[in-house]
């Protein structure tokens, strides 16, 4: 009878033991912990991640990077890690479908660009399938790039030709180049160098990343051009057997503090930090908007890229000048939200 009675308490206590364990997510990060991507969206989202699913989920961000930023998107896919994050950029021709959300002169809030972009992503970008091998927890853009040099009459239609001005790649090379500039490609953390040296005389930056390069002491002048010169695109991911392997109920939590809320978070700290940026500049670069005659002939040089890039956007399988056309209006509807 007491061994029965034993048996019994242990079979009440097994059955009071939680039912799942705690789930682990591994988080791959490739920027200084500083950068507000990391310090201001990343590592809040792991804490909201915790929150959310009351603890059964914790996300860590390892301490090292695993490889080189192109690296991570891949590194999603193959459960190297399980959520990254990156520039779709960074990985030329794999990405048609950010065309839409990289094009000139979409918008001045990254805040308003980035809730359009997920739910333009979420409507139609995502039946390309360009993301079918993970899970995809936002997409979002930085703030609008502008034109910062170190000289030269800004007022000028032509203040572009023949420059040399560092790009990051991908479309504002192009975009640099239709208007008559000589692009330098780098990454971001040469830019001083590049600048410093001689080998760029200007650069394609939001304020946020001027500052946080330290590159004011290099520049003196720079172009706000309304809507933007051009956008990146950012994704985060988590790999899809880890994402698979969470019970429905988790999963829910999980979309809950992502999807468009982390879209819009990234957005707001983007324009945060863009806002700080231009704080920072105040009586050592001059900010002059693009005149009217600028925008006017940046527009019409640029209409022949924009459409070439609609129409690769549409060869990824969807309707680009509709995804285009819902992504402007819902620019707009998110900027009057």
């Amino acid at each position: 009878m007491a061994r029965f009675a034993l048996l019994s308490s242990a079979a009440l206590m097994a059955l009071a033991l939680p039912v799942s364990a705690q789930t682990n997510l591994t988080v791959a990060n490739w920027l200084p912990p500083s950068h507000p991507l990391v310090a201001d969206l990343i590592v809040p989202m792991t804490k909201a991640i915790e929150e959310a699913t009351h603890g059964e989920v914790k996300a860590t961000l390892l301490p090292a990077p695993l490889g080189p930023p192109a690296a991570h998107f891949d590194f999603a896919v193959n459960g190297v890690a399980d959520i990254t994050f990156g520039v779709q950029g960074y990985n030329p021709g794999r990405f048609k479908t950010t065309n839409i959300v990289e094009l000139p002169f979409l918008g001045n809030s990254a805040e308003a660009v980035s809730v359009a972009y997920w739910r333009t992503f979420q409507t139609m970008l995502q039946d390309a399938g360009e993301y079918k091998d993970v899970h995809v927890l936002a997409v979002f853009s930085h703030g609008p790039g502008e034109v910062f040099l170190k000289d030269g009459d800004v007022s000028d239609i032509d203040v572009l030709k023949g420059r040399k001005i560092r790009v990051g790649g991908g479309i504002v090379h192009e975009i640099v180049s239709k208007l008559g500039a000589v692009p330098v490609e780098g990454p971001s953390s040469k830019s001083y160098e590049l600048l410093s040296q001689g080998v760029a005389d200007g650069i394609t930056f939001p304020y946020e990343s001027v500052n946080f390069f330290k590159l004011i002491p290099q520049l003196n002048k720079a172009i706000a051009v309304d809507g933007g010169l051009y956008n990146t695109s950012f994704f985060i991911v988590m790999n899809k057997a880890k994402w698979d392997s969470l019970s429905p109920e988790v999963q829910e939590e999980i979309n809950s503090v992502t999807g468009e809320v982390l879209a819009r978070k990234a957005g707001q700290m983007w324009d945060r930090a863009d806002a700080a940026g231009r704080e920072a500049m105040k009586g050592k670069i001059e900010i002059t908007p693009a005149t009217d005659a600028q925008m006017a002939a940046w527009k019409t040089a640029l209409q022949p890229l924009v459409d070439a890039k609609i129409e690769e956007a549409s060869s990824a399988g969807i309707d680009g000048q509709e995804a285009y056309d819902f992504l402007k209006s819902e620019i707009a509807k998110a900027s009057a939200e």
